[in-house]
């Protein structure tokens, strides 16, 4: 039982470390997506600090309305007659999010997406995002960069992990160090 908290925990720091390996903002778009796609805040009060944001923020409330059908029709094999509902509206959202030029490399993209659908879409998130990547709705240089992030090793991976993540970044408040440090 101590071997398996042990490994539990060192894959929650790994997945710590990947999280403080991306940009401030890219650290910021996963954490307000997280918070819309699963419900956890109220992601306008928290993130919203303009009208442009409200309206990308409502945008995306729309668009992730759709997880929940995508997370209930993950496909359990590789048939090619099962991936058309699930692969449709995961490239749909998948490009909505690539598409705010917050998410600009395939390990960002997993992360979130490990998330906010599970463990069980690992083997289609390199097919959704290549895909995703190449609509011409993104700049000519974005969609570049976007598919030259993508590893070799990622691409064809001939098998994935099941285990759920367990490292879920949040909001974290500031505090006042000042006033802990006289306390």
């Amino acid at each position: 039982m101590a071997t398996k908290k042990a490994g539990e925990g060192a894959m929650a720091l790994a997945e710590m470390k990947e999280f403080a390996s991306f940009a401030p903002a890219t650290q910021r778009y996963l954490r307000r997506s997280l918070d819309v796609g699963l419900g956890r805040e109220d992601a306008m009060l928290r993130w919203s600090r303009d009208a442009v944001e409200a309206a990308s923020i409502r945008a995306q409330a729309r668009i992730y309305a759709r997880l929940e059908e995508i997370r209930a029709i993950v496909p359990d094999d590789s048939g090619l007659d099962a991936i058309e509902d699930f692969m449709a509206p995961l490239i749909t959202v998948t490009a909505f999010d690539l598409g705010q030029g917050r998410l600009t490399s395939f390990s960002a993209y997993r992360f979130l997406y490990e998330r906010l659908i599970g463990a069980e879409a690992r083997p289609w998130l390199p097919g959704a995002f290549c895909a995703a990547a190449a609509l011409p709705h993104l700049h000519p240089e974005l969609r570049r960069k976007l598919l030259q992030s993508i590893s070799e090793a990622a691409a064809t991976a001939s098998g994935w992990s099941n285990r759920q993540p367990s490292f879920f970044p949040a909001w974290v408040e500031k505090v006042d160090t000042g006033a802990a440090l006289s306390n």
